[in-house]
């Protein structure tokens, strides 16, 4: 099983703080906005800065890492490398056009495949979520574990994850809420706020490579729409979707979906 080096969470950890600070100094000052087109929504110069911002420190600190993140162009290069780092600037850029408060910052070490340190940073809610392989994950420094999950289960997916031609049997029953960011839906399940979150969407590895951590050293369990453990550092940077929360939870959405329920 991989290890994590033992400065490589707090390297995040300053990083995501550093970059956080570059987010507020543009967070409802009107960035500049462009549209990436195909679907793929808003970047701004502020997701720029950062970008650099990280990939300069992240890869000063650690030049035998690979990279991997939203707002670079990406290469083979990090297919070579047993380390990378997977980073999103700005996860959740539409809510940070809009002056909302759920934008963050996730940041991933990432070895063979396997997270093994992450962050996850909220700079307007003042959230620091990290983790570290084997070592259990924390919110502002304060053990978090995922939930006993209530009933109905209270889980974060957005509405087209509920058409019911997803789901043996019809939707099951469960609370359905939202927050924009995959990253911090993913925080919030390891931190017993939500019972479960699920996509069915493939998704981006920058969104889900950190809270993937978070979850699973929450004592949480997370899979692809199909059930298939998590790995990331593919030669195309997304997965089949991702369903996370407690043990129990996870089974049962996963019983009830149907192997072709991908958006």
């Amino acid at each position: 099983m991989p290890v994590p080096e033992p400065d490589d969470l707090k390297l995040l950890i300053d990083a995501a703080r550093e970059g956080g600070k570059i987010a507020m100094r543009y967070w409802r000052k009107d960035p500049k906005v462009w549209d990436k087109g195909d679907g793929a929504g808003p970047v701004t110069e502020a997701d720029f800065e950062v970008d650099g911002m990280l990939r300069d420190r992240l890869t000063a600190a650690r030049p035998d890492y690979g990279w991997l993140s939203e707002e670079t162009e990406d290469g083979t290069e990090r297919l070579d490398k047993s380390r990378i780092f997977i980073v999103d600037p700005i996860d959740g850029t539409r809510a940070f056009v809009d002056g909302q408060t759920p934008f963050a910052l996730s940041l991933a070490i990432v070895e063979d495949g396997q997270p093994t340190a992450a962050t996850v940073f909220l700079p307007a809610k003042d959230k620091l979520y990290t983790a570290a392989l084997g070592h259990g994950a924390s919110l502002n420094g304060a053990s978090i574990a995922v939930s006993s999950p209530a009933q109905p289960p209270r889980v974060l997916a957005t509405k087209p994850n509920f058409d019911a031609k997803h789901w043996h049997g019809g939707v099951p029953e469960l609370e359905r809420h939202f927050r924009p960011s995959l990253a911090y839906r993913l925080a919030l399940v390891a931190e017993g706020a939500f019972d479960g979150m699920f996509t069915l969407r493939d998704a981006w590895e920058w969104d889900i490579a950190a809270g993937a951590l978070l979850v699973t050293e929450a004592a949480g369990r997370t899979s692809d729409v199909e059930g298939h453990a998590l790995r990331f550092n593919n030669p195309h940077p997304q997965t089949r979707g991702v369903i996370a929360g407690p043990g129990v939870l996870h089974a049962s959405v996963l019983d009830r979906l149907k192997v072709s329920a991908r958006l």
